[in-house]
């Protein structure tokens, strides 16, 4: 069976985002730092690939320069279980970032990220049509997702 990793191309800063995201997330941590060499495009010892796993999520982050930026065509969700779990893991990723719609945000090295809770396709997607539609429109008013506002849209007359 083929294994997939994702490569995240940065210009510089790759060593230093992998050891932010390895200090979020349970079971993660650096396999391999490559460095350039003698003649390379970037000073000697520059780290150039950073291996590394999120959750046992094989990544490898590349430093290869300013011709290529993260946008948000590619984000990573986070699911959450509960309002302390978005809270946490919003707080740490959107600082030095920036905020967006429905429980998007980039972080500090422009990477997209989506913190969303578990419940809300229960809550967004739930048998009550006009509670769905009520929580719907609740959450494309946040940026953050509030699981208990969703659960007061969805449970109002």
């Amino acid at each position: 069976m083929k294994t997939f990793t994702t490569c995240l191309w940065f210009d510089t800063q790759g060593e230093e985002a992998a050891e932010f995201y390895t200090s979020l997330f349970p079971d993660s941590t650096i396999t391999n730092v490559s460095r350039y060499g003698e003649g390379g495009p970037r000073p000697a010892g520059t780290a150039m690939t950073v291996d590394f796993e999120l959750d046992g999520r094989g990544f490898v982050a590349l430093n290869g320069g300013p011709d290529f930026t993260f946008n948000e065509a590619v984000s990573f969700q986070v699911w959450c279980e509960s309002q302390e779990e978005v809270d946490s893991y919003w707080n740490q990723l959107v600082e030095g970032g920036s905020e967006g719609a429905c429980g998007w945000l980039k972080d500090k090295f422009g990477l997209s990220w989506q913190i969303i809770p578990t419940v809300l396709g229960d809550l967004v997607g739930g048998p009550d049509p006009e509670g769905a539609a009520r929580a719907m429109t609740a959450m494309l008013g946040m940026k953050k997702i509030d699981i208990a506002e969703l659960r007061r849209a969805y449970d109002q007359p």
